[in-house]
């Protein structure tokens, strides 16, 4: 059978315009970019085209990105920094209890040293609710952190709102935003965030490359401390091989934002799955505030993993996990009340630049035929 990929979420294939702007870099270009002699000065060339193209796909100014070596790094550079820096303002932390382990993780870490920290819920759909952050808010609230979108549903936070309150209580507002840049539009003004995480490998682009884009203004402590690259916020000399191939993806994914393949695709699978399995068949998520690549559903009384090892050439997600005959929810969907007997069945199937119509169908015959009364 022919493979199918539908883990787009997960990680994404090198778009081949990434990896043809990568392929000089391989064999010239190994020039130190803070060099100022002719082996320098090229290759400074080339990681400042790079930023430029990262930064147009934001609307910000190349000078407020910061190359790191993906988002976990660019999550904790945010977290970290920021609470190490302004620690003389006050020491709280308001988040969300579905963030990636990539927050999640460095503010259990962050509690550790001090730091107290609000996680608050969300509702059946794994939104969350702009007036319980503003609730949160203390004398002492330093930061906050909401991810744009979720990794697992899709469902869309609401960020403008969050950053206005953010904002109007002049606190710094964090967005990690792996999982929406290329599938929806990012504006880091229009969004009011004072930064924003991106991860190559969800974007077309290698893995062991990503950004932060930090605001004029804010101040972060850095997590490696050395000379002065990148804005004085991350020592070591820049891996320009894999940021121009992070520009290049930003640059394609600015031209293709209008291109609703993906979205059409989706709604497709999703319709043809509930016409055919009806009642058998769940949402996961928010039905219109959702990533237009993403769709999280739940097969109803069934186990995820049992039904994607029927179909070895289908790479897609679960929503649980099974120990020692056990079946365990993702905290996403445990946050977002799912039934037990609905989540069991959950399946992401995340769609990509690549996904064919006829890969769709070929999958829906798989499902209606294992799942068939």
């Amino acid at each position: 059978m022919k493979k199918i990929y539908l883990d787009y979420n997960a990680s994404t294939p090198l778009a081949p315009e990434v990896v043809e702007v990568m392929q000089p870099l391989l064999n010239d270009f190994y020039g130190n970019p803070s060099a100022l002699h002719w082996a320098g000065k090229p290759v400074k060339a080339v990681l400042h085209k790079a930023r430029k193209q990262v930064a147009e796909l934001l609307n910000c100014s190349f000078g407020e990105i910061i190359f790191t070596s993906g988002g976990s790094e660019a999550n904790n550079l945010a977290l970290k920094g920021s609470y190490i820096k302004n620690l003389h303002k006050g020491n709280h932390i308001i988040t969300t209890k579905i963030e990636h382990p990539a927050i999640i993780n460095p503010c259990k870490f962050l509690e550790k040293i001090g730091a107290v920290v609000t996680y608050v819920g969300v509702d059946q759909y794994g939104r969350v609710s702009p007036e319980e952050i503003e609730k949160a808010i203390t004398k002492d609230t330093i930061l906050i952190t909401i991810m744009h979108s979720n990794n697992e549903t899709g469902t869309l936070q609401p960020i403008q709102e969050i950053g206005s309150i953010a904002n109007r209580h002049g606190i710094t507002f964090h967005t990690d935003a792996s999982q929406s840049i290329g599938k929806v539009p990012v504006n880091v003004n229009e969004l009011k965030v004072d930064m924003l995480t991106i991860a190559g490998h969800k974007l077309y682009a290698p893995k062991g490359i990503g950004a932060l884009f930090v605001r004029e203004g804010v101040e972060l402590e850095p997590l490696i401390h050395g000379a002065g690259h990148e804005h004085g916020l991350r020592a070591g000399t820049e891996n320009t091989l894999l940021a121009v191939g992070l520009g290049a993806a930003c640059e394609i994914a600015r031209t293709q934002l209008d291109n609703n393949k993906q979205k059409d695709l989706t709604n497709y699978f999703w319709k043809q799955l509930k016409g055919a399995l009806g009642d058998q068949v769940v949402l996961n998520g928010h039905p219109q505030e959702r990533l237009t690549n993403t769709l999280n559903v739940s097969f109803v009384r069934k186990i995820g993993q049992e039904l994607l090892d029927t179909i070895p050439h289908l790479a897609a997600s679960t929503g649980s996990a099974c120990h020692a005959g056990s079946i365990e929810l993702s905290p996403v969907l445990k946050e977002m009340k799912v039934p037990e007997e609905v989540g069991m069945g959950a399946i992401r199937f995340s769609l990509g630049r690549y996904t064919t119509k006829d890969e769709i169908d070929s999958v829906l015959k798989a499902f209606k035929e294992i799942l068939k009364p």
